[in-house]
């Protein structure tokens, strides 16, 4: 009985993934896309690249890493070009500042979710891990590399803005975040006699990049966690979700 519900197990995970890739949900797909993307995509195979994790695609020219490496570079450009002219008297700081507020790690994966990729990306839905990570961002930023090899820069520069910059980033509202609220969080533990540090819970590599992950110790408790592409913003993330929990 152990064997033959293994078996079928098997079975139906290899069922699942043939429905995801299966030319009969070609239709549905590019539906669906369509409606997410607000643009009628032209090579939907690029498009199915960049939405295909490396859990279920592991070669390079079928999974999204390399398109995620090309979107997180033309993501920092667009919005480097957005704050440069929306801001024509602030310094180099200002903007260094606000760019690493808008494009940071759990900013674009919160924003990954809200335009509904968690529904269209490729992924092994068995892996549990996977559920609660970064890989939606990750996502994002592969399809932002396919709309610029469809489309080309000015029409991705223009859909970049209308799709996610002015719907998801409030520039307002950023101006006034305490980017350094490691700083914030040390200052009201001495404030409290309390104790807070940083340490690193683990580094690993997902696809091509080095991932962070940072816990805040409050009074030798891990009080929070946060990711990123290195310690520094893996500190600031968890800092971040301390301040909120704290109410600060």
């Amino acid at each position: 009985m152990l064997v033959l519900s293994l078996k079928n197990t098997l079975l139906n995970k290899v069922q699942f993934f043939k429905r995801l890739f299966s030319p009969k949900s070609a239709t549905a797909f590019e539906t669906q896309l369509n409606n997410m993307l607000g643009i009628k995509p032209g090579n939907l195979q690029l498009y199915r690249n960049a939405l295909s994790h490396r859990s279920v695609k592991e070669t390079p020219d079928e999974n999204n890493e390399r398109l995620e490496y090309l979107g997180d570079a033309i993501l920092s450009a667009v919005v480097a070009d957005y704050l440069f002219k929306r801001y024509p008297y602030k310094g180099e700081g200002f903007l260094t500042e606000m760019r690493s507020k808008m494009v940071n790690r759990q900013k674009i994966n919160d924003i990954a979710l809200k335009m509904g990729l968690r529904k269209l990306t490729f992924y092994n839905k068995f892996d549990n891990a996977l559920k609660a990570s970064q890989i939606f961002g990750n996502t994002l930023e592969a399809l932002i590399g396919a709309v610029y090899l469809d489309k080309g820069y000015l029409k991705t520069h223009s859909w970049i803005l209308k799709q996610i910059v002015i719907p998801h980033l409030y520039v307002e509202d950023l101006e006034l975040i305490d980017i350094n609220l490691k700083n914030k969080l040390i200052g009201w533990a001495n404030k409290n006699g309390k104790t807070i540090s940083f340490e690193l819970a683990e580094e690993k590599l997902e696809g091509n990049r080095r991932v962070f992950t940072m816990n805040a110790v409050l009074d030798g408790e891990v009080f929070t966690q946060g990711r990123g592409g290195n310690k520094k913003d893996a500190s600031q993330v968890a800092a971040q979700i301390a301040v909120e929990k704290l109410g600060l």
